[in-house]
This record gives structure tokens, sequence and C-alpha cells, in this order.
């Protein structure tokens, strides 16, 4: 299925190094060390027990980075069902003999670090997706029938996830696969149909709903009727964030999170904290930055000459603005609360990997971007 695709000259280790994104690598150093000093605020003035911990990490998957950003695009390409399956396996072995936390069951114990194969699913996803659509012929992208497949694909995953339970994850794969949909040419109507089918079962999957979750969203539409309960999370943040005012009360100074009002500072709600102590500025500079990585994503995917390479770059850029906007339209209220990290900012293992790996694909798509990929003659498919 893959057999004459590609036909031209390899490059050598230190072409690729010098075709890496170096700008993005340092935008993404910068943002990580954000993320470093505001853990180290939320230590009290202490790199332990969380700030040191994420340099390491991040020493560490900057290396990754580095090393995927040299990988040739095609490796992903042909093995795309392979990883799609490994990360599938593992969210069944979390379903089977997971490591239980807070009331979720989402993680394994490799000794050195708990894996979340969730996160490591919304890499393969985006993955397995992209290849896909690549193998289609250009005139049988976005009928229908050639939707059940891909849609199949991401709704194995959602479901095991929403068993953890995890509900912003779950909603985190659909949103990136919708977004991979709209990419690959499917017609706005059909958002629509599916959009309007959704809103039909929300009376059904309310009844599924665990009773955390259902209390999240009922305080997103009231907070102030369970101030000191299922409100209180979302009530501090609101508090904090108004307190910074425009320049913020000074490093270590934020009362809400060094008093401990503020719950999850080092995770969560790290971006309230960074709003309280820098203020609207702060928060407004680290949007910036935000921004910054977003542009250079779409760039590298409009200059990617295979539509593979574009679908991977345009898949990970979306899933890195997901993250961003669930988040900080969390803290601020906007939408119910759900457990989303900010991205290199938030203290996780897992998820700042996880990114990091992402960001590698990337750049690997940057380095590879003159590589021309050919079509599969036939349906692609299990």
């Amino acid at each position: 299925m893959l057999s004459g695709f590609y036909k031209q000259p390899e490059m050598t280790i230190g072409q690729k190094l010098a075709e890496m994104n170096w700008g993005l690598v340092a935008l993404l150093t910068l943002i990580s060390s954000i993320g470093f000093v505001m853990l180290y605020s939320a230590g009290n003035g202490s790199f332990h027990p969380w700030a040191l911990r994420q340099m390491l990490r991040f020493a560490m998957g900057i290396s990754i980075l580095i090393a995927l950003a040299l990988v040739d695009i095609r490796f992903w390409l042909r093995y795309a069902y392979v990883i799609y399956g490994v990360a599938l396996f593992l969210l069944v072995v979390v379903e089977i003999a997971g490591d239980i936390g807070m009331g979720a069951q989402r993680w394994i114990n490799l000794g050195i670090i708990n894996l979340q194969p969730s996160e490591v699913m919304k890499i393969a996803l985006i993955i397995v997706l992209a290849r896909y659509f690549h193998s289609l012929p250009e005139e049988a992208e976005g009928k229908l029938r050639y939707l059940l497949w891909p849609a199949l694909l991401a709704l194995a995953p959602a479901a095991l996830v929403m068993r953890q339970p995890d509900l912003g994850t779950a909603l985190m794969l659909l949103m990136v696969t919708g977004a991979i949909f709209f990419m690959a040419g499917v017609r706005l109507w059909k958002f629509a149909v599916a959009i309007g089918g959704v809103l039909a079962a929300i009376p059904v999957a309310w009844h599924f709903l665990r009773d955390y979750q259902k209390n999240r969203i009922l305080t997103f539409l009231d907070p102030e009727s369970d101030p000191l309960g299922a409100g209180y999370h979302i009530l501090q943040s609101k508090i904090a964030l108004g307190s910074g005012g425009v320049f913020g009360k000074g490093f270590l100074q934020g009362s809400q999170a060094h008093l401990n009002f503020l719950p999850e500072k080092q995770t969560d709600f790290i971006f309230t904290m960074l709003a309280e102590e820098f203020g609207l500025t702060g928060g407004l500079a680290l949007l910036g930055l935000y921004g910054l990585v977003l542009v250079y994503g779409f760039s590298i995917a409009i200059r990617a000459q295979s539509h593979f390479g574009r679908l991977l770059a345009l898949g990970m850029t979306a899933t890195f603005f997901l993250y961003v906007f669930i988040n900080i339209a969390m803290v601020m209220g906007l939408v119910p609360v759900v457990g989303v990290p900010l991205p290199l900012i938030s203290y996780g293992g897992t998820s700042m990997l996880t990114l990091l790996i992402g960001f590698g694909i990337l750049i690997g798509v940057n380095v590879h971007r003159d590589m021309v990929i050919g079509r599969s003659p036939r349906m692609d498919g299990p």
C-alpha cells in the first residue's frame, strides 16, 4: 500500500539539524522556563517539590524532541496503526490494572514515571488520522462512508478515557478529531448534523456522568450556589485573577496562592497564580508567546509538501491550541472545570513529555517539508 511513494535523496543528520526550527525550540524553552518560575513560586520559594522535577523532565523531553525531529516523517506514516494500537492497548491496561489517584484510574506506574496513556493517545490519534486521510484519494475526502472508520478510531479511545473517568481528555480527543476532519475537507453541514446529534444525546449522556462531573457542570452554570463546595475552585480562581490587577502583586506575593486558598495551584490553576503575581500584563505576555507557537505551527503546516505532513502539523498545532484555550477558559469560569493542564507550564510528567514529543514530530515535518509522499491508490482501513 505504501510502495512507490518516494524516491529522493536522504538527508544527512547535519542537513536535518540545519533545517531544525531552532526558533520554535527556543520559544518552547522560554515558555517552559516561565513554568519553572511559577512552580518555584508554588513551592513557596523552593525548587521542591515541583520546579526541580519539572526542569529535569523538560531536559529529558527536549532531548527527545530533537531526536524525533530528525526522524523521517515516513516512519510515522508507515507505523501509524502500530502506534495507535499500542496507545489503545495501554488504555485497556489502565482499565484493568491502572493506578487510582484522586478518584480516577488514569495511570500506569512505571517506577520512574506514572504514565498516563490518555496523553499518549492524543499524539497517536493525530498520527493515525493523518495517515488515514492521506491514503484516501482526493475524490473520496469528505464522503460520509469514508468517515465511519476514522470516527471509530476516535470514539473507541474516547469511551475508554471517559471510563477512567476523564471528561476533559475525552472531549479533547473528539475535538482534535473534528479539527482533522475539517482540515481533511469534511463539509460543514456534516459537522452541523454531528453537533445536532450530540445535543440530542445530552439528556441520555447526563445519566452516565459521575456525580462530581455533574457538579462541575452545575457549578459552572451557578458557582455561587455552593461557594464552599463544588464552586470553591472557580470562585477562588476568579478572586485571584481579579486581585492581580494590571501589573500583579509581585513574584511570591500572591495571597490566594500562598495562603492556600487557590487549589491545584501547581497544575490546573497555575495560570491564575501567574495572573495574580504578574497581573494582566503577565497573562497577556504568556498568551502572546502561545500565539507565536501557533503561528510557527500553522506556518510549518502550510509549507509542508505532503498531505500527510500538513495534517500531522495541523493536528499537533490544534491540540496545543485546545490545551491553552480550555485551561484558560476553565480558570476564568468560561467553561466547566475539566482538569486540562496549561501546556509547558502546569506540573506533570506525562503531559510535558507528550507535548514535547508532539512538537518533535511537528518540527520533523518542517525538517522534511520538501518531501513529496504520494497518496495510496486504494482505500485505507483497518
